[in-house]
């Protein structure tokens, strides 16, 4: 099983300890332990962490606000908030603001953190693919979108009709040994005439 890196930040040292050894005897890599929010933001974006397990209550400001800074800058860590206080909820622009999987209690049971540390891991990797998937259906919108914009402005300079201006990028790119984006965006770069682009037989 994969070994799961985390930063511990808790301003309690025997609870921090304590912690410290429950994630170490579940397989985990503790990589650093602090005790303020600002080394907890510090040592995150220098180890860049799997997990940062984070006690709300920081002696030098919010957990919340640490957490909030390391998901912006670190958008691929998980966050798991935990608090010794009952009274204490987590907002839903908290939630979100911190991207926070999960809000334990402390002390939490160790099978409980183990869990909380794997499901984190999980969700991780579940939103990176899902940024990764909207990331390239984005750039097959834009590459599209740059293709019709090329095809229209050969219609426009050439006089072609629509068919043989798509068609004329498509054997350009094929015979270049390129994509039809590179050709496209070459199209829309640069002025006419187009050495790149097949004689005019290629209608």
């Amino acid at each position: 099983m994969t070994q799961i890196r985390v930063l511990l930040a808790e301003d309690d040292a025997g609870a921090r300890t304590l912690l410290a050894q429950v994630l170490v005897a579940c397989g985990h890599i503790v990589v650093a332990q602090v005790s303020t929010g600002r080394d907890a933001v510090d040592r995150a974006l220098a180890l860049n962490p799997d997990v940062v397990l984070l006690d709300v209550h920081m002696p030098d400001g919010s957990g919340i606000e640490a957490a909030e800074r390391i998901t912006r800058e670190r958008p691929g860590t998980s966050v798991i908030l935990f608090t010794g206080d009952a009274s204490t909820s987590l907002s839903d622009a908290d939630a979100s603001a911190t991207a926070a999987v999960a809000f334990l209690p402390k002390p939490a049971p160790p099978p409980v953190l183990d869990a909380a540390v794997r499901l984190a891991v999980g969700r991780a990797q579940q939103f990176k693919e899902l940024r990764a998937d909207a990331d390239g259906a984005r750039k097959a919108l834009e590459d599209r979108k740059l293709i019709e914009r090329a095809k229209w402005h050969l219609m426009k300079r050439m006089g072609l009709e629509e068919s043989e201006a798509y068609r004329l990028l498509q054997r350009s790119a094929q015979n270049r040994g390129l994509t039809m984006v590179v050709i496209a965006q070459k199209v829309m770069d640069e002025p006419p005439p187009w050495p790149f682009l097949l004689s005019s037989d290629a209608r």
